[in-house]
Protein backbone atom coordinates (compact mmCIF):
# COMPACT_ATOMS: atom_id res chain seq x y z
CA UNK A 1 0.00 0.00 0.00
CA UNK A 2 2.56 2.16 0.78
CA UNK A 3 4.60 2.09 -2.53
CA UNK A 4 1.58 2.31 -4.49
CA UNK A 5 0.85 5.61 -2.19
CA UNK A 6 4.62 7.06 -3.45
CA UNK A 7 3.92 5.77 -6.88
CA UNK A 8 0.75 7.84 -6.90
CA UNK A 9 2.92 11.08 -5.62
CA UNK A 10 5.73 10.80 -7.83
CA UNK A 11 3.24 10.65 -10.75
CA UNK A 12 1.37 13.68 -9.64
CA UNK A 13 4.99 15.61 -8.90
CA UNK A 14 6.44 14.19 -12.69
CA UNK A 15 2.96 15.50 -14.12
CA UNK A 16 1.38 12.14 -15.04
CA UNK A 17 -1.86 12.55 -13.85
CA UNK A 18 -3.44 16.27 -14.26
CA UNK A 19 -1.59 17.17 -17.58
CA UNK A 20 -2.41 18.97 -19.92
CA UNK A 21 -2.17 18.85 -23.82
CA UNK A 22 -1.96 21.00 -26.99
CA UNK A 23 -4.92 18.68 -29.01
CA UNK A 24 -6.43 20.64 -31.68
CA UNK A 25 -5.74 24.00 -34.33
CA UNK A 26 -8.20 25.29 -35.81
CA UNK A 27 -7.83 27.41 -39.05
CA UNK A 28 -11.32 29.65 -39.97
CA UNK A 29 -12.08 29.56 -43.76
CA UNK A 30 -9.37 26.87 -44.10
CA UNK A 31 -6.98 29.75 -43.79
CA UNK A 32 -6.82 31.90 -40.97
CA UNK A 33 -5.44 30.40 -36.99
CA UNK A 34 -8.00 31.14 -34.82
CA UNK A 35 -7.23 29.23 -31.98
CA UNK A 36 -4.72 26.75 -30.24
CA UNK A 37 -6.96 24.38 -28.25
CA UNK A 38 -6.02 22.34 -24.75
CA UNK A 39 -7.59 19.67 -23.55
CA UNK A 40 -6.89 18.80 -19.51
CA UNK A 41 -6.95 15.76 -17.36
CA UNK A 42 -10.90 16.42 -16.89
CA UNK A 43 -10.98 16.62 -20.59
CA UNK A 44 -12.43 19.94 -20.75
CA UNK A 45 -10.91 21.92 -23.83
CA UNK A 46 -9.53 25.36 -23.10
CA UNK A 47 -9.53 27.76 -26.58
CA UNK A 48 -6.70 30.22 -26.23
CA UNK A 49 -6.34 32.29 -29.19
CA UNK A 50 -3.12 33.19 -31.20
CA UNK A 51 -1.75 35.70 -28.86
CA UNK A 52 -2.76 34.03 -25.74
CA UNK A 53 -6.13 34.88 -24.73
CA UNK A 54 -8.42 32.68 -23.70
CA UNK A 55 -11.33 32.42 -25.87
CA UNK A 56 -13.45 29.77 -24.18
CA UNK A 57 -14.03 26.45 -22.61
CA UNK A 58 -16.28 23.47 -22.79
CA UNK A 59 -16.53 19.79 -22.89
CA UNK A 60 -16.34 18.70 -26.50
CA UNK A 61 -19.43 17.64 -28.38
CA UNK A 62 -20.07 14.36 -30.03
CA UNK A 63 -20.12 14.36 -33.64
CA UNK A 64 -22.82 12.67 -33.86
CA UNK A 65 -24.42 15.90 -32.49
CA UNK A 66 -22.41 18.75 -34.23
CA UNK A 67 -22.83 16.61 -37.90
CA UNK A 68 -19.91 19.07 -39.94
CA UNK A 69 -19.25 21.25 -37.14
CA UNK A 70 -15.98 20.28 -35.73
CA UNK A 71 -14.94 21.27 -32.14
CA UNK A 72 -18.22 22.73 -30.85
CA UNK A 73 -17.99 23.21 -26.99
CA UNK A 74 -20.83 22.31 -24.26
CA UNK A 75 -20.37 24.40 -21.06
CA UNK A 76 -18.49 22.98 -18.33
CA UNK A 77 -20.41 23.00 -15.09
CA UNK A 78 -17.82 22.55 -12.80
CA UNK A 79 -15.77 24.84 -10.48
CA UNK A 80 -14.09 27.84 -12.14
CA UNK A 81 -12.55 30.33 -10.27
CA UNK A 82 -11.15 33.80 -11.24
CA UNK A 83 -8.63 36.01 -9.72
CA UNK A 84 -9.54 38.91 -7.59
CA UNK A 85 -9.08 42.41 -6.57
CA UNK A 86 -5.83 41.34 -4.47
CA UNK A 87 -3.53 40.25 -7.26
CA UNK A 88 -1.12 41.82 -9.95
CA UNK A 89 -3.20 44.08 -12.44
CA UNK A 90 -2.41 42.19 -15.15
CA UNK A 91 -4.55 39.30 -14.76
CA UNK A 92 -7.38 40.72 -11.97
CA UNK A 93 -10.93 39.05 -13.37
CA UNK A 94 -9.03 36.58 -15.39
CA UNK A 95 -9.52 33.30 -14.79
CA UNK A 96 -7.76 31.48 -12.59
CA UNK A 97 -8.70 28.20 -12.84
CA UNK A 98 -11.16 25.38 -14.78
CA UNK A 99 -11.75 22.26 -12.75
CA UNK A 100 -8.14 21.27 -11.68
CA UNK A 101 -6.51 23.21 -14.21
CA UNK A 102 -4.64 25.85 -12.69
CA UNK A 103 -3.97 29.02 -15.44
CA UNK A 104 -1.09 31.48 -14.81
CA UNK A 105 -0.06 34.57 -16.67
CA UNK A 106 2.42 37.15 -16.96
CA UNK A 107 2.66 40.21 -14.81
CA UNK A 108 2.59 43.64 -15.68
CA UNK A 109 6.22 43.72 -15.62
CA UNK A 110 6.91 41.26 -17.49
CA UNK A 111 7.30 43.38 -21.35
CA UNK A 112 4.53 43.98 -23.90
CA UNK A 113 4.02 41.42 -25.42
CA UNK A 114 4.02 39.14 -22.72
CA UNK A 115 2.01 41.34 -20.37
CA UNK A 116 -1.35 39.81 -18.77
CA UNK A 117 -1.04 36.93 -21.58
CA UNK A 118 -1.11 33.33 -20.40
CA UNK A 119 1.81 31.88 -19.03
CA UNK A 120 0.71 28.47 -18.39
CA UNK A 121 -1.84 26.07 -18.91
CA UNK A 122 -1.30 23.24 -15.91
CA UNK A 123 1.66 21.75 -16.85
CA UNK A 124 2.45 23.89 -19.80
CA UNK A 125 4.61 27.04 -20.56
CA UNK A 126 3.78 29.25 -23.08
CA UNK A 127 5.68 32.24 -24.53
CA UNK A 128 5.36 34.51 -27.49
CA UNK A 129 7.49 36.52 -29.87
CA UNK A 130 9.26 39.79 -29.07
CA UNK A 131 8.51 43.32 -30.14
CA UNK A 132 11.75 43.22 -31.54
CA UNK A 133 10.56 40.65 -33.74
CA UNK A 134 9.11 40.71 -37.30
CA UNK A 135 5.78 43.23 -37.06
CA UNK A 136 4.15 39.98 -38.38
CA UNK A 137 4.92 37.95 -35.44
CA UNK A 138 4.97 39.75 -32.28
CA UNK A 139 2.69 38.47 -29.97
CA UNK A 140 2.17 35.81 -30.96
CA UNK A 141 2.70 32.19 -29.32
CA UNK A 142 5.95 31.28 -29.91
CA UNK A 143 6.71 28.43 -27.53
CA UNK A 144 3.66 25.80 -26.47
CA UNK A 145 5.82 23.48 -24.11
CA UNK A 146 9.00 22.59 -25.61
CA UNK A 147 7.32 23.22 -29.15
CA UNK A 148 8.46 25.62 -31.64
CA UNK A 149 5.66 27.61 -33.30
CA UNK A 150 6.72 30.01 -36.51
CA UNK A 151 4.14 32.19 -38.62
CA UNK A 152 5.29 33.60 -42.09
CA UNK A 153 6.77 37.10 -41.99
CA UNK A 154 5.91 40.68 -43.40
CA UNK A 155 8.33 40.00 -45.89
CA UNK A 156 6.57 36.73 -47.18
CA UNK A 157 3.78 36.12 -49.92
CA UNK A 158 0.43 38.27 -48.66
CA UNK A 159 -1.12 35.06 -49.67
CA UNK A 160 0.53 33.95 -46.23
CA UNK A 161 1.89 36.67 -44.50
CA UNK A 162 1.19 36.46 -40.58
CA UNK A 163 -0.62 32.85 -40.89
CA UNK A 164 0.94 30.05 -39.11
CA UNK A 165 3.70 28.19 -40.59
CA UNK A 166 4.70 25.31 -38.12
CA UNK A 167 4.10 23.94 -34.97
CA UNK A 168 6.81 21.39 -33.95
CA UNK A 169 7.81 19.44 -36.85
CA UNK A 170 4.80 19.86 -39.09
CA UNK A 171 4.91 22.38 -41.58
CA UNK A 172 1.81 24.41 -43.17
CA UNK A 173 1.70 25.87 -46.73
CA UNK A 174 -0.88 28.21 -48.48
CA UNK A 175 -2.14 29.21 -51.42
CA UNK A 176 -0.70 32.69 -52.85
CA UNK A 177 -1.69 35.38 -53.93
CA UNK A 178 -0.60 34.32 -57.63
CA UNK A 179 -3.52 31.75 -57.55
CA UNK A 180 -6.88 31.47 -58.26
CA UNK A 181 -8.81 34.34 -56.26
CA UNK A 182 -11.18 31.94 -54.68
CA UNK A 183 -8.20 29.89 -53.39
CA UNK A 184 -5.08 32.71 -52.26
CA UNK A 185 -4.75 32.14 -48.74
CA UNK A 186 -6.08 28.87 -48.35
CA UNK A 187 -4.49 25.53 -46.52
CA UNK A 188 -2.43 23.86 -48.95
CA UNK A 189 -0.58 21.76 -46.84
CA UNK A 190 -0.06 20.45 -43.41
CA UNK A 191 2.60 18.35 -43.15
CA UNK A 192 2.19 15.35 -45.73
CA UNK A 193 -1.22 16.05 -46.03
CA UNK A 194 -2.46 18.10 -49.10
CA UNK A 195 -5.25 20.12 -49.78
CA UNK A 196 -7.39 21.49 -52.53
CA UNK A 197 -10.18 23.65 -53.07
CA UNK A 198 -12.41 24.15 -55.93
CA UNK A 199 -12.00 27.37 -58.05
CA UNK A 200 -13.74 30.23 -59.66
CA UNK A 201 -12.93 27.87 -63.06
CA UNK A 202 -15.25 25.45 -61.65
CA UNK A 203 -19.02 24.98 -60.72
CA UNK A 204 -20.30 27.61 -58.50
CA UNK A 205 -21.82 24.88 -56.51
CA UNK A 206 -19.05 24.20 -54.51
CA UNK A 207 -17.86 27.97 -54.16
CA UNK A 208 -14.21 27.26 -52.94
CA UNK A 209 -15.27 24.42 -50.73
CA UNK A 210 -12.58 21.61 -50.15
CA UNK A 211 -12.28 19.43 -53.15
CA UNK A 212 -9.54 17.28 -51.98
CA UNK A 213 -8.60 16.91 -48.03
CA UNK A 214 -10.48 16.25 -44.78
CA UNK A 215 -12.34 19.13 -42.71
CA UNK A 216 -10.83 17.51 -39.58
CA UNK A 217 -7.37 15.77 -39.79
CA UNK A 218 -5.15 14.31 -37.07
CA UNK A 219 -1.28 14.88 -37.71
CA UNK A 220 1.96 14.48 -35.55
CA UNK A 221 -0.65 13.85 -32.95
CA UNK A 222 -2.94 17.19 -33.25
CA UNK A 223 -6.29 17.52 -34.55
CA UNK A 224 -6.25 20.64 -36.98
CA UNK A 225 -9.77 21.75 -37.85
CA UNK A 226 -10.61 23.42 -41.31
CA UNK A 227 -13.65 25.44 -40.65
Amino acid sequence: MKKAYLLFIFMLLSGFVFSQSLSHITLSGGSNLTSFSFTTDQKVIINISPDGKVLEWGIEMPTWRTGYIPGKLDPYMARVTYYDQQVDSAYIGKVKSIGTCQLIYYNSLENSMQRGKLKKIGNIDLDYFNDYENEALRGKLKFIGSQLVSFYSSTDNEGYRGKLKSVGSTQLSYFSSLDDQLIRGKIKSIGSVSYAWYTSFETSRFHAGLKIGSYTQSINGIIYYIR
